[in-house]
Formats: structure tokens, C-alpha cells, sequence
């Protein structure tokens, strides 16, 4: 049986404009120009859901398409850069640009910090050693979809849900596991030839630069939540991954779990070992050897001044001295074997 020829603009989006091809701004049904990257991202969430519940049926290749087309349309209109090109190949008169506002202007305006608790952040953000968006998350304030939509918008990149979008299966057995573990991302999609990475950081340039001579194409980076790329990660990049290098000939091969490893260390920022820790590891390991240091000087400290200080300087006013630096030691040491344990 034969199905029937559909206008998936109109039967699936209700678009009744037939010039063709559509603009993204009638893609999503917005005003011409429109500059609310909640709106867009809202419009783009609600026909995202609606067109995959044609997915399993005898339109899923349409389907598929459509959503593609959606995804490259918010990708686009959300990051402030590829917007301004966007908007000037429509006709759109450039204006002073506005500046950017911070990430601790956009949590304060947008009720997502409150300005009280701002400070305390700051300072938890600044003892630890972590960006502002990491202490805001670690300290469970707001929903992490909303804390990092918060930090894209501040460092002008668009935001992405991996859910949503997926991953490129295709593109994905071509990046070396371990960069993409150390590094904390994963491959999207393609668009206008430039490869989309999803990650709770902009990807560093090296490692871009490096991605761009594997798969001979340029890369951008795009903002998600850290727990979704973890999972990512977990799926497409564990442990036992292995490389697929495309030949010339469109044929691919394997590359051994001992080379991919000895690339990644020769070509990346070289890592204590075989197997790099991604960000999330690194913070945890840190917190663990922060507690081990301040655990043990103040056991070495307390122990010694209750129990049974030497002889000599017990009284003393070398005493406190002496103590402070005995428990700085022991709590050095204490740190430096509880990172070297939690990095094997």
C-alpha cells in the first residue's frame, strides 16, 4: 500500500506558508528576528515532541528529517554569533550590539540566585576552585537544565539537550574515547559541515583543532547539562572503547586500546595516566583529598596537644608552632596519597 503524500510543514506544524524553503523564524512560528532564546528554545521543545511521535510510523523518515531541520534551526537562532549571520542574510540592519551580561547578572535578574546567597556562592566558588555555574550546581540552588542554560547565554553558545538531539552514531567511533572522556563530550550532528559538540564546557582549542584534522572538518562547541554528556560518556565512550580511523578508500579500521591511549597523551594535555579522569572525577578526587587534608591536621594537631605532646616544648610557646606544622605535613601527605589512590 502505497502512503500518502503529506506536507509535513503543514499537517504536522500547522504552517500555512508555502513560499519554500521556510526561514527558521517560520520553522518555529516566531516574529521575524526574534531574539528570546527562551521562546525559541520553548517552540522548538513543544514541535520537537510532537513530530516524534511520528517516529515508529510509516513517516519515520520524514519524521527524522524534520527533526534534524528543527534542531539545526534552534542550534542556530541560540547561538548569538550564527544568529547575527543569520539574521543579516535575511536582511536584518545590524545594530550596536548589546553587551553580553554576565552569568551573575543573568542568575541574579532571572531569580535563579538569589542576590543574598550570591556572595556565599562566590566564595564556595572561589575556595574550591570551581566556575560559578559548578558551585550553583553543587549546591542544588536551581535545576541544573536552567543553571546551564543561564551559563550558555553568558558565554553567547547555544544550548543543547543530548536527549533530544542524540548522538551521530556515525561520527561517534571516530573520536578517540579517551579525549572525549577527558574532555567531557560527545559528538552531535552536522551542520553547514561544521561538527557540533555537546558539552558542559566550551571543548578546548586544541582539542578542536585536533578533531578538525581526524574528521577534516571544523568543530563548535554547545552547552548541555553535566549529567547527560556523563551518561553519553558511559554509553558510547567506556572503557573498553575502540577507535575507528576512516581511510581514504571510505573503509575504516580499528585502532588498538594501547594506541588510541598513546595518541591521546602525545596529542592532548598529557595526564598522570593511561586512562584520563573528565571533569567530574577531577572535582570529586580534589573534594576527597580537601577532606583528607583537613582531616588530618586537625587529628595531628588535637591528638598531640590532648594525648601526649614531647617533652621539652610541652608549655612552650614553640608548642602551637610546631603543631601547626606537624599537622601541615601530615595532612600534605595524607592528601597526596588519597589523590594518587582515587587516580588509578
Amino acid at each position: 500500500m502505497t502512503k500518502t503524500q503529506i506536507d509535513v510543514y503543514r499537517d504536522w506544524l500547522g504552517i500555512q506558508e508555502t513560499n519554500r524553503p521556510l526561514n527558521y523564524y517560520q520553522l518555529f512560528r516566531l516574529k521575524a528576528f526574534e531574539d528570546d532564546v527562551t521562546k525559541i528554545r520553548e517552540n522548538y521543545r513543544k514541535m520537537n515532541a510532537h513530530i516524534r511521535r511520528y517516529a515508529s510510523g510509516d513517516y519515520a523518515a520524514e519524521s527524522q528529517s524534520l527533526l534534524n531541520e528543527l534542531a539545526k534551526a534552534m542550534l542556530c537562532l541560540t547561538d548569538s554569533a550564527r544568529k547575527l549571520e543569520y539574521d543579516v542574510s535575511l536582511g536584518r540592519k545590524v545594530e550596536t550590539a548589546k553587551a553580553r551580561r554576565s552569568l551573575e547578572e543573568i542568575l541574579i535578574t532571572n531569580n535563579i540566585v538569589p542576590s543574598d546567597r550570591m556572595k556565599q556562592v562566590k566564595s564556595y566558588a572561589d575556595a574550591v576552585g570551581i566556575d560559578l555555574q559548578e558551585a550553583v550546581l553543587q549546591q542544588k540552588i536551581a535545576a541544573p537544565e536552567v543553571v546551564m542554560l543561564a551559563y550558555a547565554e553568558s558565554i553567547g553558545l547555544p544550548f543543547v539537550s543530548v536527549e533530544d538531539i542524540g548522538v551521530d552514531e556515525s561520527i561517534a567511533p571516530q573520536i578517540n574515547p579517551n579525549t572525549a572522556r577527558q574532555h567531557s563530550f560527545v559528538p552531535l550532528l552536522v551542520d553547514r559541515g561544521q561538527l557540533l559538540l555537546a558539552s558542559p564546557k566550551p571543548v578546548n582549542p586544541d582539542v578542536e583543532e585536533e578533531l578538525r584534522m581526524v574528521l577534516d572538518m571544523p568543530v563548535r562547541s554547545t552547552i548541555c547539562v553535566p549529567a547527560e554528556i556523563n551518561a553519553a560518556i558511559a554509553k558510547y565512550y567506556p572503557r573498553d572503547a575502540v577507535q575507528l580511523v576512516r581511510k581514504k578508500d571510505g573503509s575504516t579500521s580499528a585502532v588498538s586500546k594501547t594506541t588510541s591511549a598513546k595518541s591521546s597523551a602525545n596529542s592532548v594535555t598529557k595526564s598522570e595516566s593511561a586512562e584520563p579522569m573528565n571533569e567530574e572525577e577531577k572535582k570529586n578526587r580534589l573534594m576527597n583529598c580537601i577532606v583528607a587534608f583537613n582531616f588530618s591536621v586537625m587529628v595531628v594537631c588535637f591528638g598531640l596537644y590532648f594525648l601526649k605532646f614531647p617533652r621539652g616544648l610541652q608549655n612552650h610557646w614553640l608548642q602551637f608552632p610546631v603543631l601547626g606544622l606537624l599537622g601541615i605535613i601530615v595532612g600534605v601527605v595524607a592528601a597526596l596519597i588519597t589523590w594518587k589512590k582515587w587516580s588509578r
